[in-house]
């Protein structure tokens, strides 16, 4: 046997966090909890937990402090309220059927205890860690999460410590705002009126760009610190440096000009997948875009489409098939070139009774630039697209929403 747990419960400095391991005496997790003990840390001393003194649970467990024990003050926090929580969540957890009562005298367990230097009510940090090592008990015995869980929230999930939230574009669709100004008040202004909504992007447009350098982002990061910002930088050379320029001002996407080379434009998206952005391949004035994508041995996380009238008039002429076709092309076979998680956006003068027209054809991402940012109200303006999408995908989310189900 060879489990791994791990739970969180509580909030403020008695929040409770922990990790386990569970396996047998004989195999690694045995050896690791010989290890453990024998080869002691400064500060992070393991200890045996007890039911109480002269009583430890079986199966045998170790507890190992996370964050430094500093004085007798941190020792008391881990002896007392969290050694008597995790002895009595094993107990108990035995006594349930979480852990197999015929087992306990062949298994051991190590688990991984945090206890915040300025936690201080003992009471807390007994019923948390209680909570937590019998949550983590019974996720390690029942394999939690499942790998579809995991896929399923990866992009949607927020970790409360880092205090912002990263957006991945998992549930289209999205309205991109092309901020293509030049005016560092008017993209103030703009920014601050846009409402509060997770499908909308934001885009430093290619002019805010070459007047103010690409540190645009970061101050676009400062008036919406949760947003998905994408840089148009319209790279066509030397795609690494701008990518990962545009990454350190931490932007969320760069746009790739698909008039590059396949060798320029390739560099430009692996280095994006490096820092773990998403890259954009606007095609606009590339002639046969498909047979571009084809071609590419790193394909983008998102291409970017315009209006191409052009295009239809030439397969008309041609006597091709054109029923799959829209003002911005095959956008089904363009997926189908890209992959499952490949998204397309599609811009080129697009109004709200436009919108159902671009949703239909199976576009994941609206791109408005003038209707929005020429509007004398930006609200309004922005929320005449939204009310034709879908609620944000978490809106009927409770924010305490159980993961198990039972």
């Amino acid at each position: 046997m060879y489990q791994i747990g791990e739970a969180l419960i509580g909030n403020g400095n008695e929040l409770a966090h922990i990790d386990l391991v569970i396996g047998d005496k004989n195999g690694p997790v045995g050896t690791a909890f010989v290890n453990n003990m024998s080869n002691l840390s400064l500060g992070h001393t393991p200890l045996l937990s007890v039911i109480r003194p002269n009583l430890m649970t079986k199966p045998a467990t170790l507890i190992v402090p996370k964050v430094t024990v500093r004085d007798l003050d941190d020792a008391n926090k881990i002896f007392g309220p969290a050694q008597t929580a995790v002895g009595r969540a094993v107990a108990d957890a035995v006594e349930e059927g979480i852990l197999p009562a015929e087992e306990a005298e062949k298994m051991v367990l190590i688990i991984s205890v945090f206890i915040h230097p300025e936690a201080s009510d003992f009471r807390k940090i007994y019923q948390y860690n209680y909570g937590a090592t019998k949550l983590a008990l019974k996720r390690a015995m029942e394999g939690y999460p499942s790998v579809n869980k995991v896929l399923a929230e990866k992009d949607r999930g927020a970790h409360p410590v880092m205090g912002f939230k990263v957006n991945r574009l998992w549930s289209p669709p999205y309205l991109q705002v092309a901020l293509d100004l030049d005016n560092m008040q008017d993209m103030e202004r703009i920014i601050d009126s846009l409402p509060d909504r997770e499908r909308i992007l934001i885009e430093a447009g290619t002019p805010l760009v070459k007047k103010f350098g690409v540190g645009i982002v970061s101050k676009i990061r400062e008036l919406k610190k949760d947003a998905f910002i994408i840089a148009d930088l319209k790279t066509l050379d030397v795609g690494r440096i701008e990518v990962k320029m545009a990454a350190d001002e931490t932007a969320d996407a760069v746009a790739i000009s698909g008039l590059g080379t396949q060798e320029s434009i390739e560099k430009a998206i692996h280095e994006a997948q490096k820092q773990g952005i998403y890259s954009i391949l606007d095609m606009m004035n590339v002639d046969n875009f498909t047979e571009k994508l084809e071609n590419l041995n790193f394909k983008p996380d998102i291409v970017l489409l315009h209006r191409n009238v052009d295009l239809e008039t030439l397969k008309s002429e041609r006597g091709e098939e054109q029923a799959d076709m829209t003002e911005w092309g095959n956008i089904n076979q363009i997926k189908e070139i890209i992959g499952k998680n490949g998204r397309v956006a599609v811009a080129g003068g697009i109004v709200p009774k436009k919108m159902d027209q671009a949703l239909d054809s199976g576009a994941d991402v609206i791109v408005v630039g003038r209707y929005i940012i020429g509007s004398r109200d930006v609200r309004r303006a922005a929320e005449d697209f939204l009310e034709k999408m879908p609620q944000d995908p978490d809106t009927m989310r409770l924010a305490l929403d159980e993961d198990e189900s039972i």
